[in-house]
């Protein structure tokens, strides 16, 4: 800026609470302000009115307007605003983008400015809560700067500074948005505004400049709020200039969510962009996730997707990924041309040393010559500026689109290297862990749209508003600082509330559904949503009684024969395959296999065991491998209760610091799953409590769910990648078996694991204090199990108890169907193969089935349908029809291979 600068005169109205639109807020009551004064207390909105005249004689060009709200900390965690100019958003206002450019004499604007406070990712002392700062009176900001200015030219396009052109870069403009963070999802939607709006000046000022925005459901956001931004960009999607990338509703994690939320992120992020702009984005774009599961690849290219991008992995503590340019091959066998920008960054600024590390960083030279390289500013930060669009001119270095770059290195490149399996992430390994109650209800929620849809499907009933309103409360919530616990505490109160009004919404249409199919009468009829046959204990009045009840369908209970009850005493429990046993403690001391005639435990078992839990650097979100260090084993105990029947089972209390955990442990005749029905009211800091059982099998690698799969990871630590896998992910099991004998550790709703030698423990409840200072804190619920058994864990129905414990059975009374009949929506005539999910279709009544292979072996299947099925299309996970398959009396025959997920679509 030059320095002829001319004071210009500011009027403000703050606003408490949540923002006001700007025809309300342009009425409110304005009162003058002046630079050096405060403003703002923290998460208001204040509108300041700019006005003002250029002088006679002033600068004929370049004149700007030109602002410092009180721009402290990093870019996107300070204040900003919205400028808007004539009733419409005109450009962002934040550190990186301070002028606004004025033409004509007469001045006269609104800046919607948003009093965004810091919060910490780690120290000595909590965060500050968000949910009480959002009350305090006190002002946050000061006003520094509001005056008329001359800005220079930012560059003369010279270009004596180009790059070695052997090596081809591609730069793409971009402003990664977190969908809710150190902000809430409101202010998620501003900073969204903000950032396109100034975008779209840029567009128009740089001719070959191309911007790339991901995530649908931002797009969804400008559309319902911000509709003249919505519209200009719109226009430059068409024209090439913007270019929607990402594939998924939001930049989903993808450790925690199941494999049927997974598809949906893909399926209704996919269907906006096409409905929208009529263009099917082919990349699957997630920078910043903390980790991709080993069935992503097959999940893509499944969904229209060929390409993925991240950069992630080059923040991995310990072993740094040793290519940039590969192909990604999944445990299904699919592959997909994969890149990491070699930059390491998706925020570059684009100075000549950030551009020529990355060209001297790139590992893949000798495959390819092409790179990526992504700039601008995130998070708020107005994404690029004139100057970084000015330097990649004097660099030159190519502006483009992300696909152009995708289409042209996988056509060009040779001799890459696969990496198969999973992408694990070297860090972040607490967030497995962190903010366990949106977890548990992100699983509750998962399972009630299961069963809503596929009862609404076997009642002919239409809930597809419901169900898909439903759905999308569940995948925003699944983004990847939301799920994983990283984000502050008002991003919780409202996640908890809306995955909760998710859950509550699925369970009531297929409460409906299921009311419709039993209707009304005398009998009992249970329902099973899962897909294999049941035998399993239910509550009849006081009594615990068996029901058998089909794959996917339900049946009206009959009493069956009786059945030897499980022998309770003072310190054991058994049944006809198990014995267990404990000690005065509550801990396990033995749980003898009789059938194997062998003991399970090598120790004390559901061993209780608290961690001092203090990361150097991101507290919510790393589990430092000096966790390890120390522990306290929690045996205090309090009166033991003793319940005997079909399901026998002891209650007991421990005390620690200042929490409690109440267990109840429970075995059912005939049964091989030991279950820990636990409830804690935790009160700890900077802990992390995991339960322990030794056992008496050990092998080089345990077997973990994955979505639609499994795969093995090392439980030694011989060499640096199984050193850095001390805390690892899984979905709802895990099993250490050596091919003769296995134990399996269940859960419903808990995901960080460690298996070492042969102990196994899973991670239970952490205590981080950083970006939410109460994380964790209060009462928590969950149930996890152990389960021993001869063979394979294949064969021995591992994968059916899991599935079990999530999905408990339904019973309803007062039916009206006809005792002893039953009815199965989908039944399989091998137990390799799962049902996953029944749907209606989302453009038409058929039903859709999906299902997959999941021991990990090809198999034939025959698909068993009593749904109206005159014709039947494999289909993939965007429901498009690929191939049609035959239908004979209902049955359609399958042939998977290993970990093959398939999509049908019945069509009456």
């Amino acid at each position: 800026m030059r320095p002829e600068r001319v004071p210009l005169e500011l009027t403000a109205y703050g606003v408490r609470g949540e923002p006001i639109p700007y025809d309300e807020a342009v009425q409110g009551p304005f009162a003058p302000i002046h630079v050096g004064d405060p403003w703002g207390p923290p998460w208001s909105t204040t509108w300041f009115h700019v006005r003002g005249r250029v002088p006679d004689g002033y600068a004929e060009q370049g004149v700007v307007a030109v602002f410092d709200l009180g721009f402290d900390g990093p870019t996107g965690f300070t204040c900003e605003a919205q400028a808007w100019k004539d009733g419409k958003p005109w450009r962002g206002v934040d550190p990186n983008h301070r002028w606004l450019p004025i033409d004509g004499r007469e001045i006269d604007f609104y800046l919607e400015a948003a009093a965004n406070p810091r919060a910490t990712e780690a120290g000595p002392e909590p965060s500050l809560s968000m949910l009480a700062v959002r009350q305090s009176p006190e002002p946050a900001f000061v006003l520094r700067q509001a005056e008329l200015g001359i800005r220079e030219s930012p560059g003369d396009g010279s270009t004596d500074l180009r790059l070695d052109t052997s090596h081809r870069i591609t730069a793409v403009g971009h402003a990664h948005i977190d969908t809710a963070w150190e902000w809430p999802i409101r202010e998620a939607k501003r900073k969204v505004a903000r950032s396109w709006s100034t975008q779209l000046a840029l567009l128009d000022q740089y001719p070959d400049y191309v911007f790339a925005a991901s995530q649908p459901l931002q797009y969804s956001w400008m559309k319902e709020s911000y509709p003249d931004i919505y519209r200009r960009v719109k226009e430059k999607v068409a024209a090439g200039r913007w270019e929607p990338v990402g594939a998924m509703w939001v930049e989903a994690d993808c450790n925690l969510p199941s494999g049927e939320s997974l598809v949906r992120q893909l399926l209704h992020g996919k269907r906006f962009f096409t409905r929208e702009f009529g263009y099917e984005t082919r990349i699957l774009w997630l920078p910043d996730v903390f980790g991709y599961p080993g069935n992503l690849p097959q999940l893509m290219a499944e969904a229209g997707c060929d390409s993925f991008l991240t950069q992630k992995l080059s923040w991995n503590d310990t072993n740094k990924p040793e290519h940039h340019t590969f192909m990604w091959e999944g445990i299904d066998g699919t592959r997909i041309f994969t890149h990491f920008p070699p930059a390491d960054t998706y925020n570059g600024d684009f100075s000549r040393e950030e551009v020529e590390q990355s060209v001297r960083n790139f590992k893949d030279g000798g495959s390819s010559n092409m790179s990526l390289y992504l700039f601008g500013w995130g998070d708020g930060g107005g994404g690029p500026q004139p100057e970084m669009i000015e330097s990649a001119h004097r660099l030159g270095v190519t502006l483009g689109r992300a696909s152009d770059f995708f289409e042209a290195a996988s056509a060009q490149a040779h001799d890459l290297t696969t990496s198969v399996g999973e992408l694990y992430f070297e860090l972040h390994r607490g967030t497995y862990t962190s903010q366990s109650r949106i977890k548990r209800l992100n699983r509750v929620a998962q399972e009630a749209l299961r069963q809503a849809e596929m009862w609404s499907v076997a009642a002919n009933t239409r809930r597809r508003p419901e169900l898909d309103k439903a759905w999308k409360g569940v995948l925003i919530n699944q983004f990847h600082d939301i799920l994983p616990g990283s984000s502050i505490d008002w991003v919780y109160e409202e996640a908890e509330r809306d995955v909760a009004v998710a859950a509550e919404r699925a369970t009531g249409v297929g409460r409906d559904a299921i009311s419709s199919i039993a209707g009304h009468g005398s009998t009992t009829t249970v329902f099973n949503a899962t897909s294999h046959e049941r035998r399993e204990l239910i509550r009849v009045g006081t009594e615990d009684v068996r029901a058998v009840v089909p794959a996917c369908g339900w049946t009206v209970y009959v009493p069956g024969p009786a059945e030897p009850e499980v022998m309770v005493s003072e310190r054991s429990l058994e049944n006809e395959r198990l014995r267990v046993e404990w000690d005065e403690r509550a801990v396990l001391t033995s749980i003898w296999d009789k059938e194997a005639d062998r003991e399970v435990l090598s120790g004390p078992g559901n061993l209780l065991q608290l961690h001092d839990d203090n990361p150097t650097r991101w507290d919510a979100w790393d589990l430092d491998v000096a966790y390890r260090d120390s522990w306290t084993e929690l045996t205090d105990v309090g009166v033991i209760h003793r319940r005997s029947g079909l399901r026998g089972g002891i209650g007991f209390q421990r005390r620690f610091g200042s929490s409690t955990v109440a267990q109840t442990m429970s075995l059912d005749a005939g049964s091989r799953v030991i279950r820990f029905q636990t409830e804690v009211e935790w009160r700890e800091r900077h802990k992390i409590l995991k339960v322990a059982f030794p056992v008496t099998v050990s092998s080089p690698e345990a077997t973990y769910e994955i979505q639609f799969g499994h795969l093995r990871r090392p439980t030694h630590e011989d060499d640096p990648r199984a050193r850095a896998m001390f805390e690892v992910c899984a979905q709802r099991w895990a099993d250490l078996g050596d091919g003769g004998y296995g134990v399996a550790l269940l859960n419903d709703c808990k995901h960080g694991y460690d298996i070492h030698g042969s102990v196994m423990r899973l991670s239970l409840l952490r205590a981080p204090t950083h970006p939410d200072p109460n994380a964790d804190q209060g009462f928590h619920q969950f149930t996890y199990a152990l389960m021993p058994h001869p063979g394979d864990f294949r064969e021995a129905g591992v994968i059916e108890a899991a599935e079990n414990l999530n999905s408990p059975l339904h019973v309803i009374f007062e039916t009206g169907l006809v005792p002893g009949t039953s009815r199965s929506l989908v039944e399989i005539d091998t137990r390799e193969a799962i049902v996953e999910a029944i749907k209606r279709a989302e453009d038409s009544d058929a039903a859709i089935v999906r299902l997959y292979e999941a021991w990990g072996r090809s198999c034939h299947a025959q698909v068993r349908t009593t749904l109206s099925a005159s014709r039947a299309y494999l289909c993939d996970l965007l429901e498009r029809e690929v191939e049609e398959l035959p239908v004979r009396d209902g049955v359609v025959e399958l042939d998977l291979t290993p970990f093959k997920v398939l999509t049908l679509k019945l069509e009456r």
